[in-house]
């Protein structure tokens, strides 16, 4: 099962991590969902296929109301990303999903009507949580080629959707990185093969270092943060991508 952990905490703003489930059958790719609370409202990010839609409620449950849920961020259109969105319209028909307006005629296939979806431009746009407003910032064919990173300038924590994700074996369920050297040897092969642009990953890379973030939450496999954050970036940049060696 599923567990909801704190990763930030500074009065009534809060970030969830729910976290890697190692009971989960071997055949789905693991993930992870986050929660942002500010105040009396919060924002569901990446909430994850169908196939895992109780767990996450489940361990989400434990420790926030989710009936404060207003908003759902998705980065891009994915089915371990978002279709579970039919599940969670059930719950809430009036909750709201943020997403690039590329995918609004494609992921209302899982779910919602016309009023559900709230496009974002390319250049991204601020989305508005409690009294504080996240930032959704461009990250696009990395590796979607409409893609969105969030940002939240107040915690200091970017969520990176797959940038930065590594696909790792039994064992390593550690919430954090520990080791980036070992880290990142279950993240090459990914993101060579999934990140597609490298004038995308340039760019991403350039304006990703000139945010203030001490935490890197990716979908897949372990959190960033402290120095391994510009370890991660500096990797990534010299990286090469989107091509696939025969």
């Amino acid at each position: 099962m599923k567990t909801a952990q704190v990763i930030y905490e500074n009065g009534d703003h809060r970030w969830l991590a729910i976290v890697r489930d190692p009971d989960r059958p071997g055949y789905l790719i693991d993930t992870n969902e986050y929660l942002v609370s500010i105040g009396d409202e919060a924002i569901l990010l990446d909430p994850g296929g169908s196939e895992i839609f109780p767990s996450v409620f489940s361990a989400l449950c434990a420790e926030y109301d989710p009936r404060r849920i207003s908003k759902i961020f998705a980065s891009h259109q994915d089915p371990d990303i978002i279709s579970s969105l039919s599940m969670w319209m059930e719950f809430n028909p009036d909750i709201k999903c943020y997403i690039s307006w590329l995918w609004t005629g494609f992921v209302p296939h899982f779910g919602g009507t016309d009023e559900t979806f709230i496009p974002i431009p390319d250049p991204g746009m601020d989305i508005p949580v409690g009294r504080e407003r996240l930032r959704a910032v461009p990250a696009h064919y990395l590796h979607s080629s409409g893609n969105l990173n969030l940002y939240d300038p107040k915690a200091r924590i970017l969520f990176s959707g797959d940038i930065g994700a590594a696909l790792l074996p039994p064992g390593e369920s550690g919430l954090f990185v520990e080791n980036f050297d070992r880290h990142i040897a279950h993240a090459e092969a990914f993101h060579r093969r999934w990140m597609g642009s490298e004038r995308a990953k340039r760019d991403w890379c350039a304006r990703v270092a000139d945010m203030d973030v001490d935490m890197l939450c990716p979908q897949h496999g372990a959190i960033y943060r402290g120095d391994d954050v510009r370890r991660f970036i500096d990797w990534f940049a010299q990286l090469d991508v989107g091509a696939v060696k025969s």
